[in-house]
């Protein structure tokens, strides 16, 4: 059984950073792109970055260029997102995500892991 299990999630000040592990297995991974996505309280789920697993392309959202980082070890099957310069708008659950290369939904999602930033 496929499943994503995000970590690392936790409480950090304005300026701090977090580093989120996606621990993904029960499938191979190699046809497929990983994301990260966040959903704060009362908003909608907001695009975050992206990586495919062969090749190591990213994507970021807006919001995030500059300051977030995604990468992955493919030896490991984990997708990670280093998150530095953080805000209070980055207050969120974070949730990783994987959709196969060729299709535009993504259909295989993490539990999700908090991020609190602290002003």
């Amino acid at each position: 059984q496929a499943q994503l299990v995000e970590s690392g999630g936790g409480l950090v000040q304005t300026g701090g950073s977090l580093r989120l592990t996606c621990s993904a297995s029960g499938r191979t991974f190699s046809s497929y792109a990983m994301g990260w996505f966040r959903q704060a309280p009362g908003k909608e789920r907001e695009f975050v970055a992206s990586i495919r697993w062969s090749g190591g392309s990213t994507y970021y959202g807006d919001s995030v260029k500059g300051r977030f980082a995604i990468s992955r070890a493919r030896s490991s099957n984990t997708v990670y997102l280093q998150m530095t310069s953080l805000k209070p708008e980055d207050t969120a659950v974070y949730y990783c995500a994987a959709h196969r290369i060729g299709s535009s939904a993504y259909d295989l999602w993490g539990q999700g892991t908090q991020v609190t930033v602290s002003s």
